[in-house]
């Protein structure tokens, strides 16, 4: 199976999938998790059909599902259901193309820590996607962190949901530096449920999925922090277009960024 990934694009694909097959990469769809695509079954097949003319099997690949304004966990019950609904509609079309794995957010209020939110957000999640992992026994599911002040909230959620087989955190390091925490934090916190990692670069105050090496995000530290805590989770390299996909993968292949070896493992 494959330790990277690569967000592809539908106008480009003869170059994304020349560059998947140079570096290994399988691909982490970003077409689905729009309202207006999941409500729209024709928008859905003809998405699936353009890269069906490039790509004979999806069971590697995983997809970005919904995020926006997705709150598991709100008192109001219909957003609470809409939510739910939008979850649903992402596994599904996960089903359909036979994906491995969907991403979705912690949707959390960062830095509201008040205790019966915090409770009401581990628990309502825990109840809901231990319901879907069971539904969907064939793709992983991965809660990402989005903008998190910290690790402790979203490892208790995976430390409540350790039996579920797939269920796991969906790390994203560029994120995380973001938080105010170090990144060291936030590995060591969640090393036992990594189970799927995003990465892009940065200047250290905004989130600007810069290809990685162009900003001042620390990948050495990374790295090291990764094979310290024996983390064998694949990594997307969350940044748009061949050009900064290509120009992030020289980088990581030049300096031996996990996953990609060291000069003395090769």
């Amino acid at each position: 199976m494959s330790k990277l990934y690569l967000v592809p694009n539908r106008a480009d694909m003869n170059r994304m999938c020349s560059l998947a097959e140079e570096y290994g990469c399988a691909f982490e769809y970003n077409d689905f998790y729009i309202a207006e695509v999941m409500d729209d079954p024709e928008r859905q097949a003809e998405a699936i059909a353009d890269y069906g003319r490039y790509i004979t099997d999806f069971s590697g690949d995983t997809m970005h599902g919904a995020f926006l304004d997705v709150t598991i966990h709100s008192d109001d019950p219909l957003i609470r259901d809409a939510s739910m609904l939008r979850v649903c509609q992402s596994m599904e079309i996960a089903e359909r193309m036979g994906l491995k794995g969907v991403v979705f957010h912690t949707g959390r209020l960062a830095g509201f820590r008040a205790s019966q939110y915090l409770k009401n957000w581990r628990d309502r999640n825990v109840n809901f996607f231990t319901e879907i992992a069971l539904q969907y026994p064939k793709q992983q599911i991965y809660m990402e962190n989005m903008f998190d002040e910290a690790p402790d909230i979203l490892a208790g959620l995976a430390e409540q949901m350790q039996g579920i087989k797939n269920f796991g955190i969906c790390l994203d390091y560029a994120h995380a530096v973001l938080s105010g925490r170090p990144g060291r934090e936030w590995i060591e916190t969640l090393a036992p449920y990594i189970r799927h990692m995003h990465i892009n670069d940065n200047d250290l105050e905004n989130d600007l999925h810069l290809a990685v090496g162009a900003g001042r995000v620390d990948w050495q530290e990374f790295d090291g922090l990764i094979r310290q805590h024996r983390v064998e989770a694949p990594v997307l390299v969350e940044v748009s277009g061949y050009e900064a996909q290509k120009e992030s993968l020289e980088y990581m292949k030049q300096h031996g960024i996990y996953p990609m070896k060291k000069e003395k493992e090769m």
